[in-house]
């Protein structure tokens, strides 16, 4: 059974692991040194995130390379949408506020 997206990006060093592969592939040393975590915490949330399909691995030699997988993101994008479309909604319509405002003065 996949685990909740939510529930995986909710731990705060997934997050950061997360925004690191954002710039691009890292090996688990790279990783490591960059968040100055320990490398079994390291290994520990990647196996978590490659398990929830937000990672892949990539076996090179006797590294391991880690990359960032689209499907769960697309999940957390489907329910946040409706609330950015809301709050973009809200600030046009002080936008237009402000504007009627403006040209009354």
């Amino acid at each position: 059974m996949a685990a909740d997206p939510f529930t995986v990006v909710a731990e705060p060093q997934r997050r950061r692991i997360l925004d690191q592969l954002r710039g691009g592939d890292a090996t688990v040393g790279e990783l490591v040194d960059r968040l100055a975590v320990s490398q079994p915490t390291v290994s520990k949330h990647l196996k978590v995130l490659r398990e929830a399909g937000f990672v892949t691995c990539e076996v090179a030699a006797q590294r391991r390379i880690y990359r960032l997988a689209p499907g769960p993101f697309g999940e957390l994008d489907g329910w946040l949408s409706p609330y950015l479309r809301l709050w973009h909604n809200h600030l046009d319509a002080l936008g237009r506020h402000l504007d009627r405002k403006d040209s009354s003065s």
